[in-house]
């Protein structure tokens, strides 16, 4: 097994400004927009954009949920393993609203269309669009393509995308590893 690094800490920090940069041309005060980190790991880059938008590009009202997705996917009674779902954090409602789904990697896209399925328990959005960290463009089982992309990764099935964050690793970084 190998692990080559593809974006260290600081190459991290610069994706997450042109992130946050691209969400304010799109969205400008977020007065009618809701990011919804896709549990569990969209949660940590949603909540790192939301404080990059307050504290240094001082949009004050960025809204924020966490969508578990667990049992919406379609393949979730294809393991042995028993399931952890994790825990909604939606205090908001999207009805008629800008939702923009937040993860860190799009792979097969199967999350994504559970997150569609999910979001309507909450309301029917005006729109949604997807933030992803890395995008893995040639392993798509769906028709699912992001809006707001951190960086393009070609990465065959054979090889992993693990994305580490400060808060859960002590670090921000992105390594891709060979099995």
């Amino acid at each position: 097994m190998s692990q080559k690094v593809l974006l260290n800490q600081k190459e991290v920090n610069i994706i997450l400004h042109r992130l946050a940069c691209q969400l304010i041309e799109k969205h400008t005060d977020f007065s009618n927009t809701i990011l919804v980190g896709l549990q569990p790991r969209g949660k940590f880059l949603a909540n790192r954009l939301k404080a990059l938008l307050q504290s240094d590009y001082n949009i004050a009202n960025v809204q924020i949920g966490c969508l578990d997705i667990t049992f919406y996917r379609d393949d979730f009674r294809r393991s042995n393993k028993v399931l952890q779902a994790s825990t909604n954090e939606m205090d908001c409602v999207v009805e008629g609203r800008n939702v923009v789904f937040v993860d860190d990697v799009l792979y097969t896209g199967r999350s994504i269309r559970a997150a569609l399925t999910a979001i309507q328990a909450y309301g029917r959005p005006s729109s949604i669009e997807l933030l992803i960290l890395i995008d893995r463009r040639f392993s798509r089982h769906l028709p699912i393509q992001p809006d707001f992309r951190g960086r393009q990764v070609d990465a065959i099935d054979n090889e992993k995308v693990i994305v580490n964050w400060k808060e859960t690793h002590g670090e921000d970084n992105v390594y891709l590893i060979k099995q």
